[in-house]
C-alpha cells in the first residue's frame, strides 16, 4: 500500500487551528440610499463609478447596486455606449 501523502491520522500532529469568522460589511444600493440621484445616460459622470478600466460593467456582487437598479444601469450604460458618451472600450494601448 502507497503511503499517504500529507494526510494526518486522528490524534496525531497539531490540533487544527480555530479560523477566525470574517464579517463583510453588507454593501447598499447608492441609489436606494440616495433617491436624489438619477441614473440616465446622459449622465456619464455618474455611470462611470460602475464600469472598469477596460470599459466593461461592474457586477452588483462589487459594486452592491440591488437588481432593480443593476438592470438599469446596464440599459444606460449601454445606451451612453451607443452615441459615444461612454467607451466600449477602454484603454488598449498595452498590447
Amino acid at each position: 500500500m502507497a503511503p499517504s501523502r500529507g494526510l494526518k491520522k486522528k490524534g496525531r500532529g497539531k490540533p487544527f487551528a480555530k479560523r477566525r469568522k470574517v464579517f463583510h460589511r453588507r454593501k447598499v444600493c447608492r441609489f436606494c440610499a440616495d433617491t436624489s440621484i438619477e441614473i440616465n445616460y446622459k449622465a456619464p459622470k455618474t455611470l462611470k463609478y460602475f464600469i472598469t478600466e477596460r470599459g466593461k460593467i461592474i457586477p452588483r456582487r462589487i459594486s452592491g447596486t440591488c437588481a432593480k437598479h443593476q438592470r438599469k444601469l446596464s440599459l444606460e450604460i449601454k445606451r451612453a455606449r451607443m452615441i459615444a458618451l461612454l467607451p466600449f472600450v477602454g484603454n488598449a494601448g498595452h498590447f
